[in-house]
């Protein structure tokens, strides 16, 4: 990044960016701390993933408090105005992933009290991995401006969309064997589309990066594989 002539003003950049950063710790904490309190059903730590929350809210309107002061004290032009607005883009990206991870704890505490076989999880809990990596991933490229690594994160959404059609489908034979998994299976559907949402959330990130850099979005259609809204189960499907 370029040093300007008022010191100020570069301080006030590295205090976006440095906030920004903490905002990415926390939220990729509460999605990894969310993923492991549903594997284990610890109770405990989904009601520190829901406290976490706050956290994330206050640094959010700190950035675009920030933002907008320096918008108005600055008049940045270019690569600093495109900083600034995209600053404010990504920290509502980290707020929303913060409260979808937030509602998985919810889910968590819902069901902490029941018993059903653990491999009915490891599905949510493989796909939660793919998507902590693409969140790991996009904002190490968002902290090193990196235009490649983002768009690897952008083309991989697809294969998280395919995954939780897949998982989809799955959670409703279970449903549709037996009865008594309904309740536990309908909360696993609503953590896994959570956790699909989160993969949204960190292709915005992706796409801001190349705003960022260049200016520009990326080309075309952003990738999507997302065919749960009109999915069906055959009876007796395996």
């Amino acid at each position: 990044m370029s040093e300007h002539i008022v010191s100020s003003y570069d301080q006030d950049l590295e205090d976006l960016r440095r906030a920004i950063s903490e905002m990415g710790g926390v939220a990729e904490k509460m999605m990894t701390d969310a993923t492991e309190a549903l594997v284990r059903r610890d109770t405990a730590l989904a009601q520190a993933v829901i406290t976490a929350d706050k956290r994330l809210d206050t640094l959010q309107r700190e950035i675009e408090e920030r933002s907008v002061l320096l918008i108005a004290r600055r008049q940045p032009l270019a690569i600093d105005l495109r900083e600034t607005i995209s600053g404010i883009r990504v920290a509502g990206d980290l707020e929303r992933i913060g409260d979808l991870a937030k509602n998985i704890a919810k889910r968590v505490v819902a069901i902490g009290d029941q018993t059903q076989p653990q491999k009915i999880v490891l599905g949510v809990q493989h796909m939660s991995d793919l998507v902590q990596e693409q969140l790991k991933d996009v904002l190490d490229a968002y902290g090193t401006r990196d235009v490649s690594a983002a768009h690897d994160v952008w083309q991989r959404d697809s294969a998280i969309d395919a995954l939780y059609n897949s998982l989809f489908r799955e959670l409703l034979t279970y449903m549709m064997e037996d009865p008594r998994n309904i309740s536990f299976c309908t909360h696993l559907l609503f953590c896994a589309k959570n956790v699909e949402r989160i993969g949204d959330h960190t292709t915005n990130i992706a796409e801001t990066i190349e705003y960022l850099v260049t200016g520009e979005t990326p080309a075309g259609e952003r990738p999507k594989n997302d065919a749960s809204n009109y999915a069906t189960v055959q009876p007796g499907a395996a």
